[in-house]
């Protein structure tokens, strides 16, 4: 993140949504998207309009040549988390979809914002590239087909990240130091701690995503749900937990570790994952397939 962005977030979540310099007066929101690569969480400052119900961004990249890489970010996975400014002087954050509008609607849609800010036919003016109008759709939690939605895909997450942890520790467990240092002597093939790495780079980037996306449904059902309140209080405090968890790992690969500090290490991230899942699963799962019958009904 450049010191800008930085610089504009932290203003934005002390002032309410409100910013000064360049953005002063601006409508603006913060929109987190996962890492098309990396699975972390990126959040950027952007100008919005709403349009009905939904809200919309432009990847303008200020006219520059290419997409922004929050654009690419969604297009890999559109769930994305919107912070936004409230009239109380408070900053909302919620869960949203984002859909890239094509054709005439797209260009309906900008050319609207063109009129309204004529910075923006400049930025397409400067560009051979389309810019793209991205609708932010908020995510209803109200409907109970979404919570058993939500809940299957916390179960198939789960167990998609337990059987990629379970084959890393397996293939750790299977192999001695000895063995891997002779194999990679021999073979030119990467020791222990790369492998561990290129292993980490998918398991950890998918752990960081699923995280990410939890947190910003966490607020919604917050709200729905107040019986939660303490639960998803634990539980955001493991998400911490475990971030750091993985950040002392990936420092210990890049540190030249022995491979038995490795192996203690993920055996270390192992136990408090599974230790979260089960209290997640016990804590969310009856809730959102539970029925709710309407007074009177």
């Amino acid at each position: 993140m450049s010191d800008f962005n930085r610089q504009v977030i932290e203003e934005f979540r002390a002032n309410g949504g409100r910013v000064g310099g360049m953005f002063e007066g601006a409508a603006l929101l913060l929109l987190t998207t996962t890492g098309a690569r990396s699975g972390r969480p990126h959040t950027n400052p952007a100008v919005f309009v709403r349009d009905g119900a939904r809200l919309l961004v432009f990847a303008s990249n200020a006219g520059g040549p290419k997409h922004p890489t929050w654009f690419h970010n969604l297009r890999a996975d559109p769930h994305v988390t919107v912070e936004l400014g409230t009239p109380e002087g408070t900053v909302e954050r919620f869960a949203a979809t984002a859909v890239v509008t094509e054709g005439e609607e797209r260009d309906r849609l900008y050319a609207e914002q063109a009129t309204r800010d004529p910075g923006f036919a400049a930025y397409q003016a400067g560009t051979d590239r389309t810019i793209p109008v991205v609708a932010l759709h908020r995510v209803d939690l109200t409907d109970p087909v979404r919570h058993h939605a939500i809940a299957d895909h916390l179960v198939t997450v789960h167990a998609e990240l337990r059987a990629e942890l379970a084959a890393l520790r397996e293939g750790l467990g299977s192999t001695s130091p000895d063995t891997a240092v002779g194999a990679a002597a021999a073979s030119g093939a990467p020791d222990l701690g790369r492998q561990l790495a290129r292993h980490c780079l998918t398991f950890c980037g998918a752990l960081h995503a699923h995280h990410h996306n939890e947190d910003s449904v966490f607020d919604l059902l917050e709200r729905q749900f107040p019986e939660l309140s303490d639960s998803l209080a634990r539980m955001r405090e493991e998400h911490k937990v475990v971030a750091r968890t993985v950040e002392e790992l990936e420092a210990l690969l890049t540190s030249g570790a022995a491979p038995a500090a490795l192996r203690a290490e993920v055996d270390r991230l192992a136990t408090r994952l599974e230790e979260h899942f089960t209290y997640e699963e016990a804590q969310l799962i009856p809730t959102l397939t539970r029925i709710r019958v309407a007074p009177g009904g």
